[in-house]
């Protein structure tokens, strides 16, 4: 059985958050946490350019991996400002809601 993708996500949070202060000369991710924020999200706007390339080239087996590194860098960045996965799954929810809500055919 496959986990689902947000129990995927609140894992791979969990594993970042272990390695906040592990040593930055053995953890990738300890190393993005010791250079500080604007590092982390340099990184995340740089795999975002990269997934936005793959994207456009149409090439889905690239899109896939740097869709990856985006959200890790992602929840690297979710995890430095402290915001839990669970705060962005009630936001989605909380927009599912809102657009059942509204009359179809309107924005």
């Amino acid at each position: 059985m496959t986990p689902s993708s947000s129990a995927i996500i609140d894992e791979i949070y969990a594993i970042i958050e272990s390695r906040r202060g592990a040593d930055p000369e053995s953890s990738y991710t300890a190393r993005l946490f010791h250079r500080g924020r604007s590092k982390i999200a340099q990184k995340l706007g740089e795999e975002a350019v990269e997934a936005l390339i793959e994207g456009v080239k149409g090439d889905k087996e690239h899109l896939v991996m740097e869709s990856a590194d985006l959200l890790y860098h992602l929840l690297v960045l979710w995890a430095d400002v402290g915001v839990p996965p669970a705060l962005i799954w009630d936001e989605l929810a909380r927009r599912a809601a809102e657009k059942g809500e509204k009359p179809k055919g309107k924005k």
